[in-house]
């Protein structure tokens, strides 16, 4: 099976855009295009990752209406829904297109529209990838992020404050994105002080709404010089689901999604957890880094704290994670959050990660859906 090289990639600014879902994918996909130096019409394949525009915009058939704004007929397109996790399950579905010789040139865009809604309609839409049983009563994924995080607390003696040193640590990670949506630091202070969402969690434990988009262009490792010299290769992906009502897990501290996908990624990889030397965790709680630190292997069970507290995460530690600020400060448009996550890491394993690059490589990417009902674990290594 041939191994499959990003050769281009692109982001759009995230944050309250004017734009809609349509024109911010365009955006993205040209951008890409010029970035690998090829047109629309020399792509075979063309994912589109996308949760809800039919919810929040009343708009469907997005991968037709991107194939004809990118000039790129007569490709067969695809959209790729896996709720938050979509922009890693496009990945997975771009990669396999390529890998499996069905395509020469895929082009994968993640994207959405969002900050139109108000909170309380953008969390409706995103609480309907609950169990119909717990969606009838409002549970919500901030509640599960909520009741997890007090559970781990008390599970594991840990303090309130290592959460909180998650927020600040992206929060200074974004400051170095461009492309952020919020790129201001936050202290210690200003996040235990923060309005209380679901508690222990306050509000700068939460990301925010966000519009945007980002995409990647694949074609085999064999003709990528052909391309451009800088381009990376995914060594490892693998996608695994855990259950849909989250109450039946055994321990609601243990992403069983997370666990497997990393597991299959590190076997076709040929990679341990200590061979992984930068990671883009999927931070849409702080909690959630936590729980992804252990499930991939990074520190042991009840540990990710203590790493934190250490300092081992940050930009200059032993295992920075979410280098691009992660959604806390990048932001978190739904289908394009997993296709920006392979974004920052490619951009890590080519050396072009500007101020936010560090030594690295081989990294990670974990998109998780939901609250840990689907995950999608990438593994990319420089060529």
């Amino acid at each position: 099976m041939e191994r499959v090289a990003i050769i281009g990639a692109s982001m759009t600014q995230f944050g309250q855009r004017d734009a809609w879902i349509r024109e911010l994918l365009a955006q993205a996909g040209e951008a890409c295009l010029d970035d690998a130096g090829v047109e629309g019409d020399d792509l075979d394949h063309l994912y589109v990752s996308n949760m809800a525009s039919g919810e929040f915009e009343g708009m469907t058939g997005v991968p037709n209406a991107l194939a004809h704004d990118l000039g790129a007929m007569p490709a067969y397109t695809q959209r790729v829904d896996q709720t938050s996790s979509s922009g890693g399950a496009g990945t997975y579905a771009a990669w396999q297109s390529v890998a499996s010789g069905a395509s020469d040139l895929t082009m994968l865009v993640g994207g959405e529209k969002m900050t139109h809604k108000t909170t309380a309609e953008a969390t409706d839409v995103i609480a309907s990838l609950t169990h119909p049983v717990e969606y009838k009563h409002g549970v919500t994924l901030p509640s599960f992020a909520g009741m997890t995080a007090r559970h781990y607390l008390e599970k594991y003696d840990a303090p309130r404050e290592s959460l909180a040193k998650v927020a600040v640590k992206n929060h200074e990670n974004g400051l170095d994105n461009p492309h952020a949506q919020f790129r201001k630091e936050v202290d210690l202070e200003t996040v235990l002080e923060s309005p209380i969402i679901a508690d222990p969690l306050r509000l700068y434990d939460f990301c925010p709404i966000t519009d945007g988009s980002a995409a990647l262009l694949l074609c085999p490792e064999s003709v990528a010089a052909e391309y451009t010299d800088d381009y990376s290769v995914i060594t490892g992906v693998a996608g695994a689901t855990d259950t849909h009502v989250v109450h039946e897990r055994d321990d609601p501290t243990t992403m069983g999604g997370v666990v497997e996908s990393g597991r299959e990624a590190y076997e076709m990889a040929g990679r341990d957890p200590e061979d992984i030397d930068v990671a883009e965790l999927h931070d849409m709680f702080t909690i959630l880094e936590f729980l992804q630190m252990e499930g991939l292997g990074f520190a042991e069970p009840g540990e990710a704290w203590t790493a934190v507290e250490a300092g081992k995460t940050e930009k200059n530690g032993e295992l920075p994670i979410n280098t691009s600020g992660g959604l806390k400060s990048k932001g978190h448009p739904l289908g394009a959050s997993g296709v920006a996550q392979i974004y920052e890491i490619h951009k890590q394993m080519t050396g072009n990660a500007g101020p936010r690059q560090v030594e690295a490589d081989v990294g990670l990417a974990c998109n998780v859906g939901g609250f840990g009902n689907c995950v999608t674990t990438t593994i990319l290594e420089e060529a």
